[in-house]
């Protein structure tokens, strides 16, 4: 024992996970009594303000358990299956630390170790993107190259559906837990490669800018709506943040974003971290939670938050703060911008693997005869047919979107009916194929081909 503390009896590691040390914990029972007391103490806090002497003795309780030193230094792995509870282990032991916002409660890897994974996955991705054409839309073709991948393509469809569905037919308005559910499925699956071409595709007109704000169906995953038509105004930034505090998932993702996305003006990068590529993932950790962000208009990179510093009083030094995280942080604006750039050399001689062609080329190696199609899967959202059946046409609208040679192709004029069918079939599914998140074009004048 020390200092008449309790007796760590669980080895501990700069790797620890919280669920393990939460075992030990409640295997011993002195600091499973302090324990289950700071649980209930968390609880009650996340519903409304604890009294005074309710207060102090949650406190006492914390201070005690500072000897476990497995509950004190313990992590947790992001996106694993039991993340949500190893959180909720991390922090009912900090549940009075509403501002330890810059310590992330995620397992970190030896810096140099991540510094050389994400030079080569970020340099597979950039590489990705340099093979397009000049005044290509890159952001159309990372949806494109989203949905010749089935994961990617079934897990897009999924979160638009979510985002898109009216909660109740009285209103217009979206259930927004499904929504943001939904987008951190896809970010969690989907692999980096299709999900960040998709957030953080480089634009040069404001055509692909607008796609590229919408990737996250933004009216119901960022803006505030109210019923039906009616709008609301912004919320308050430190008002965002106390919801997001109250919420383990929000508040881990938050401090993990403020971690890895520090500024610093004496870094090449613009990061204290000096790691772009793990400010990207923790950015995109964001989506999907309270502090949803996203782009702010088509023409620029910049990025904010759905909320405002108006009524802040004399805490509007704080709430400018959390707004300048994300509208005016070096190291964040460094790093979207890098996905537009060249890939950047190795470290440490460590060989960038070569990049993989985007499926989207396969236009380029697939001859498809007057008899066969190739085998797609039905849970994408139709994007093959839609692709082959028009193409025996003079001029179809498609021909821009998804840039097919027509020459190419002969495909028989009664696919055009199995276009229509199947497009019927999306509409019942989808609500409609108009909807521009999947990259469909104007279906009335595909109906009149």
């Amino acid at each position: 024992r020390s200092g008449g503390g309790i007796l760590c009896t669980v080895p501990v590691s700069a790797s620890l996970d919280c669920l393990v040390a939460e075992q030990g914990c409640i295997q011993e029972q002195s600091c499973m009594v302090l324990y289950r007391l700071l649980e209930y103490c968390a609880a009650e806090e996340a519903v409304s303000p604890l009294g005074p002497d309710a207060r102090l003795e949650c406190l006492e309780a914390q201070n005690a358990l500072q000897h476990y030193r497995p509950l004190q230094v313990c992590k947790c792995q992001r996106g694993s299956r039991r993340e949500e509870h190893c959180l909720r282990v991390y922090w009912t032991v900090r549940f009075a630390a509403y501002d330890e916002y810059e310590v992330s409660p995620y397992k970190e890897l030896e810096l140099n170790l991540v510094r050389n994974i994400e030079m080569s996955r970020m340099a597979s991705i950039m590489a990705a993107s340099s093979l397009s054409v000049d005044g290509q839309n890159q952001c159309l073709k990372a949806a494109q190259d989203c949905g010749l991948y089935e994961k990617c393509g079934s897990l897009r469809s999924e979160y638009v559906v979510a985002c898109t569905k009216r909660a109740a037919v009285s209103d217009n308005s979206c259930n927004r837990q499904k929504c943001h559910k939904a987008l951190r499925r896809f970010l969690e699956r989907v692999p980096e490669e299709y999900s960040f071409a998709l957030l953080f595709c480089p634009c040069s007109d404001t055509l692909c800018g607008e796609r590229r704000r919408k990737t996250i169906v933004p009216s119901c995953s960022y803006e505030e709506n109210g019923k039906g038509e009616e709008r609301v105004g912004k919320p308050n930034c430190l008002s965002l943040q106390n919801y997001c505090s109250k919420d383990e998932l929000c508040r881990s993702r938050f401090a993990d974003f403020q971690h890895n996305c520090q500024p610093s003006p004496l870094s090449a990068s613009g990061c204290m971290r000096d790691s772009r590529a793990m400010c990207l993932k923790a950015y995109a950790g964001l989506i999907g939670t309270i502090m949803t962000p996203n782009y702010v208009s088509n023409s620029s990179t910049e990025v904010s938050q759905w909320c405002a510093c108006d009524g802040s009083g004399n805490e509007w030094q704080g709430c400018q703060r959390i707004l300048h995280l994300f509208n005016n942080n070096i190291c964040l604006r460094n790093a979207i911008s890098s996905m537009g750039i060249s890939a950047p050399p190795p470290v440490e001689n460590t060989p960038v693997p070569a990049s993989q062609p985007s499926p989207h080329v396969f236009q380029e190696r697939v001859h498809v005869s007057v008899n066969t199609l190739p085998e797609f899967n039905s849970t994408q959202p139709l994007l093959l047919i839609f692709m082959y059946a028009h193409s025996s046409a003079p001029y179809s609208p498609f021909s821009h979107n998804f840039n097919l040679p027509y020459s190419s192709y002969h495909v028989p004029q009664s696919l055009k009916a199995l276009t229509l069918v199947g497009c019927i079939l999306h509409i019942q599914i989808y609500s409609s194929c108009k909807d521009d998140a999947f990259g469909f074009p104007n279906l009335d004048v595909a109906l009149k081909l």
